[in-house]
């Protein structure tokens, strides 16, 4: 190979216009979606920043909002215990007051029962004297017939 001076400019030539037609074709438009690209991904990332730091201030606002909701949700569970407790108690002094009326009456009633069971039994045992003295009266009494008549009294105030 040899080297010559015309050659050696005509490639140089020739290598500056492929160059200008690359440069203007090809490199210009490259570059500029390039610097598009780069572009769009610089606002990319910062809208992801803007867009983590949203997310953040919303994850603090709602975890202050659950806090909030949740001491809310405590104090009505302790009032409505509070609530719970006091009308158990009452239904619990009313169901006592109403135990107590009914023992109450009961024994009215079995005070009244007694004393009318005793009076019965007076009036029996009167009857029966009444009727032990007419027998008594009308037979002559042996002490065997006597005897007799007590038993069948003490057998009927037994009943």
């Amino acid at each position: 190979m040899e080297f010559t001076i015309p050659t050696f400019v005509w490639t140089i030539i020739n290598f500056l216009v492929l160059l200008g037609i690359l440069s203007y074709f090809l490199f210009k438009p490259v570059n500029e979606i390039i610097n598009k690209r780069n572009k769009e991904i610089a606002d990319n990332i910062k809208k992801a920043e803007e867009d983590r730091k949203r997310a953040q201030e919303l994850k603090s606002e709602n975890e202050k909002e659950y806090k909030l909701a949740k001491e809310e949700g405590k104090s009505l569970v302790e009032d409505y215990k509070e609530k719970a407790e006091k009308v158990s108690q009452e239904i619990v002094s009313e169901a006592r007051r109403e135990a107590e009326l009914i023992l109450e009456r009961a024994r009215k009633e079995i005070e009244r029962e007694r004393e009318k069971s005793e009076y019965e039994v007076k009036i029996k045992t009167v009857d029966l004297a009444i009727e032990l003295s007419k027998k008594a009266l009308e037979e002559s009494i042996d002490e065997a017939k006597h005897r007799e008549l007590i038993g069948d009294f003490i057998a009927k105030v037994g009943n």
